[in-house]
């Protein structure tokens, strides 16, 4: 019996250290520990203070390093000075912007000034060899079409982001029109444009109805236009001889504004096509033929009624209505207006006017990290807006009523449709001018005449 009562204690012990055991292998599988385990681990070092854990459904921010491009020049290059100037609260925030993204890339921003003369030749050479001689170039909108067929350029989708500015605000930087159906050509917001510029006090004088008023209301389109252009052609002092007109300006020069207006493009580039045959082009060819030679309302100052320099004859003062933008209007006296070129029956409000003079920013191919190269030129222009609008001060010094900088900033710029019949060697838009300003030729006649020769002209580019 008192064998039986030693052997039940041992039992016994044995039983409370293997629950003893069970209990510390249920705390070392990951269970969730008992509150005394807890207040234990709580003062086992009382010198340092537990760490309390936040537990968050939301991943850690992960910061990207700079990008460290080891003392690398990033060279721009224009045919003027590029580089920003320390006389304006805008040059200052750009010069130390330019800074702050030179020491965040460990790059040199360089400014190349190449002369006009030699600029193209420099530019061509470099891109064809494949050693653009720079990272970033400024171009002609013509002479971006020759590399765009060549495949010579990067397009924008190659080298930006959906994070870019270029595709979110254009705060820094916008998309140029596509050449060749794509986009290659970016630049630095602006608000520019042309448009009919008009003299006040010819319009004053001879009781011209106001052709802001008329866009306002609807009434501006080719025929307002024409009819005006006639009630300002007149001999107001009646010696025989007229000493108001209408109109002045170059005529190849409103030829392509008009075709613009209504739609069309005179060279296809999109299409490869030649665009003097497209009935919009034919109709706006017509409404030159009738200004210069039917009505005649236009002042021929020269004699040669296709001459380039006619685009200054509005300076003598005695023109009611010429082509004109903000540039051209720097050492004039004369009081203007402007409006959009009246639309043609086959115009819309997208395209008023004819861009083939433009230029723009592009990546040649070559160009060595173009989506890094992009991004440090877009942080360069990172300031703080010291205007309430692009080219708020650049207006407010050419134009001289808030009607007219309205006008252009909210029915003008933004509106031009790229013409590069220029672009193609030998195009005979200036020949078809001729034939019919000159030579008397009907407008169907001259691009009949000229068509196959127009159509070679752009094959030949497109198979370089």
């Amino acid at each position: 019996m008192k064998k039986m009562k030693v052997l039940s204690i041992s039992v016994m012990c044995l039983l409370l250290v293997l629950l003893a055991a069970c209990s510390s292998s249920s705390k070392d599988d990951g269970s969730t520990a008992s509150k005394d385990d807890t207040k234990q681990t709580e003062t086992a070092t009382p010198t340092e203070p537990a760490k309390e854990e936040t537990v968050t459904d939301e991943p850690e921010p992960v910061v990207a390093d700079p990008i460290d491009l080891g003392g690398r020049t990033i060279t721009l290059s224009a045919w003027w000075d590029l580089a920003p100037k320390d006389d304006s609260a805008s040059g200052k925030a750009l010069i130390e912007q330019q800074a702050a993204v030179e020491k965040k890339y460990n790059v040199k921003i360089n400014y190349l000034n190449v002369p006009y003369g030699d600029y193209q030749k420099q530019y061509t050479a470099g891109v064809i060899a494949g050693t653009p001689m720079a990272d970033i170039s400024i171009v002609e909108t013509k002479d971006a079409l020759n590399g765009a067929l060549a495949g010579q350029l990067y397009k924008l989708s190659e080298f930006t982001t959906s994070d870019s500015d270029i595709n979110n605000e254009h705060k820094l930087m916008s998309k140029m029109k596509p050449i060749a159906g794509e986009e290659y050509m970016f630049n630095t917001p602006s608000n520019v444009g042309w448009g009919i510029m008009y003299n006040r006090a010819i319009f004053k004088e001879l009781g011209l109805p106001d052709l802001q008023q008329l866009y306002n209301n609807g009434e501006w389109n080719w025929d307002k236009f024409l009819e005006v252009a006639k009630l300002g052609t007149k001999d107001t002092n009646n010696d025989g001889k007229l000493d108001r007109w209408g109109y002045a300006g170059w005529s190849s020069e409103l030829g392509r504004h008009l075709a613009s207006a209504n739609g069309a493009k005179i060279a296809n580039d999109t299409t490869g096509k030649e665009g003097l045959t497209d009935p919009n082009t034919i109709a706006a060819l017509e409404l030159i033929n009738k200004m210069w030679n039917v009505d005649k309302v236009v002042k021929v100052k020269s004699g040669k009624k296709t001459e380039w320099t006619e685009r200054d004859t509005y300076k003598d003062g005695d023109s009611a209505m010429w082509a004109g933008a903000e540039w051209m209007m720097g050492d004039t006296t004369l009081d203007f207006g402007i409006v959009p070129f009246p639309l043609g029956p086959n115009g819309t409000k997208d395209a008023t006017f004819s861009e083939n003079t433009g230029n723009g920013y592009v990546i040649p191919k070559g160009v060595k990290d173009p989506g890094i190269v992009y991004q440090i030129f877009e942080e360069l222009y990172n300031i703080p807006a010291l205007e309430e609008y692009p080219s708020q001060n650049y207006l407010e010094g050419k134009y001289k009523t808030q009607e007219d900088i309205d006008m252009v900033v909210n029915h003008i710029a933004g509106t031009g449709m790229t013409q590069l019949d220029e672009a193609y060697a030998n195009y005979p838009y200036y020949t078809v001018m001729e034939d019919i300003l000159n030579n008397n030729v009907s407008v169907t006649a001259a691009v009949e005449k000229h068509k196959q020769e127009a159509q070679a002209a752009m094959d030949a580019l497109g198979k370089q």
